[in-house]
């Protein structure tokens, strides 16, 4: 279930590659230690919006601005199969057998394993950011609006229950954690919204700029923005949400990523408007390395034993994976 050949073959010709990060071939766009770029998943023409990994596939997904969804086998790593939406595709996520992208003014969404395939209206303008949460689908819209939809498991559709108003501009980001929903926005605010009663019941106004990503990471929420700042969040006794830290970027920051290297350490994964992807280790913030896109990356997904992707601007999908730090001997 990762892309096994590719694998074999990069991890035998670049895995002891005496060049390092001076290698004019894959090692070009890298700087640290840790990880190594395994492949280049070519295809689409237009900026990377999305890539999901279901789980149980054997098949990775990844959405483009040009409008497609490509399908790619992960035992070969070639594209098998190309979905015209028929316009831009703002976001991409899965949850469970469900895959859903979102266009203007409707969420597409199949199942991957029934092929049930459906249109989920109410949205006016782009859909940005979505995110699952149980058996609710929230959507963030172009109007500042959030679109709820409750699956009924006995149709196997979804049905809108509900929509969440407040943001003054487009909502470009959406987390879940720990019985609540997170929302950034363009209007430079963080909502957040009780899952229980769907009520707001915190607006953050700490960023300068638009609020880019979100991530719930433990008890923490971490935000990104075009202010140059990335913002760790903390709830205190009486409820509310203060920054505990703030970690300053030379450039902006336009997405967040969660995940843990290949030995368990909790790492932050920070795109940032100079088209380089920033690693860091949590909670230190220590720079553990730097990979170089061609241009902005604002899609990034992690995948089983170490892989993640990553998609930039010229609608490339970079494969890369975590590999063991070498142990030393006991004297």
């Amino acid at each position: 279930m990762s892309f096994r050949k590719i694998i074999g073959y990069y991890e035998e010709v670049h895995g002891n590659c005496v060049e390092a990060d001076k290698c004019q071939y894959l090692h070009s766009w890298f700087k640290g230690h840790g990880v190594f770029k395994l492949a280049e998943l070519n295809g689409h023409i237009k900026a990377i919006s999305g890539i999901v990994f279901p789980s149980g596939s054997e098949k990775l997904y990844t959405a483009s601005r040009d409008g497609y969804i490509r399908v790619w086998d992960c035992h070969t790593g070639q594209c098998d199969g190309v979905v015209n939406l028929g316009g831009e595709i703002g976001s991409l996520i899965s949850a469970g057998p469900w895959v859903f992208a979102g266009i203007k003014d409707v969420v597409k969404a199949w199942n991957i394993e029934s092929c049930a395939n459906l249109s989920l209206d109410g949205p006016v303008g782009q859909i940005y950011a979505m995110v699952v949460d149980h058996d609710m689908l929230f959507a963030g819209a172009e109007n500042g609006t959030i679109y709820a939809w409750k699956a009924n498991k006995e149709t196997n559709a979804f049905e809108l229950a509900t929509t969440l108003g407040g943001h003054n501009c487009a909502v470009v980001s959406l987390t879940v954690g720990v019985g609540r929903l997170y929302s950034g926005s363009m209007d430079n605010t963080i909502r957040v919204w009780d899952l229980n009663t769907l009520q707001c019941i915190h607006t953050l106004k700490e960023h300068a700029s638009v609020v880019r990503s979100l991530v719930c990471w433990g008890p923490y929420l971490i935000s990104c923005s075009l202010d140059q700042t990335i913002k760790v969040w903390f709830a205190t006794e009486a409820g509310n949400l203060e920054v505990t830290y703030t970690h300053n970027e030379e450039h902006g920051v336009l997405a967040l990523f969660s995940m843990f290297d290949s030995e368990g350490k909790p790492i932050l994964l920070c795109s940032c408007n100079d088209n380089s992807v920033r690693l860091y280790e949590l909670p230190s913030f220590t720079e553990r390395a730097m990979i170089f896109a061609k241009e902005q990356v604002r899609a990034i997904q992690i995948g089983p034993g170490g892989l993640f992707f990553i998609g930039d601007g010229t609608g490339q999908v970079d494969v890369w994976k975590w590999q063991a730090e070498p142990t030393s001997l006991a004297s």
